[in-house]
């Protein structure tokens, strides 16, 4: 079983099963890895035509360790940049090529990283434009909820916009 660490190798408890994850996106003949250096120009170019503030170079290069591909004919198609902390996991930003949108891959792609969470982590957390209905629709299809709301959080080309925060329970609580 090959173990995929997101922040301490000596912490089990951090640990992505990427086995687990591969196990459930390979049926579609794509398959996961962590983010290089030489798929940055992908990731970028797919940031930019999705997201409407997206992130620069910097922040995918400091968030290495924490980002996943989605691959498919050895093309970046997709992209998730999850953090582990304690027994909680945020997911700090996430797009699927605009050619491959509306296709389930972005809820396969959900589904294989909370399948592929350590049983350490109880909660999964994200926050969402208030204006991206189709992503707020897959969330509450995984069975996120949501459980607050952030002011003027996102840049928008009309000024700022306001964020949901939401939730999903991984484990049961203790």
């Amino acid at each position: 079983m090959l173990l995929v660490l997101f922040s301490d190798p000596m912490n089990a408890t951090s640990a992505l099963n990427l086995a687990t994850a591969n196990s459930i996106v390979n049926r579609q003949g794509i398959s996961l890895q962590w983010l290089h250096k030489a798929h940055l120009p992908e990731v970028i170019a797919i940031e930019q035509m999705v997201s409407p503030s997206p992130w620069g170079k910097l922040q995918f290069v400091d968030s290495t360790e924490s980002t996943l591909l989605l691959i498919e004919n050895h093309r970046v198609i997709g992209f998730a940049v999850v953090q582990l902390v304690a027994d909680q996991a945020e997911l700090h930003n996430i797009a699927i090529h605009p050619d491959r949108q509306g296709q389930g891959i972005g809820s396969l792609f959900l589904n294989a990283l909370i399948k592929a969470m350590p049983t350490v982590i109880k909660m999964f957390y994200l926050e969402v434009r208030v204006t991206n209905y189709r992503a707020i629709r897959l969330y509450h299809q995984l069975g996120f909820a949501q459980i607050a709301e952030r002011k003027d959080y996102y840049r928008s080309g009309l000024g700022r916009e306001d964020a949901l925060v939401m939730a999903k329970v991984i484990a049961q609580l203790e």
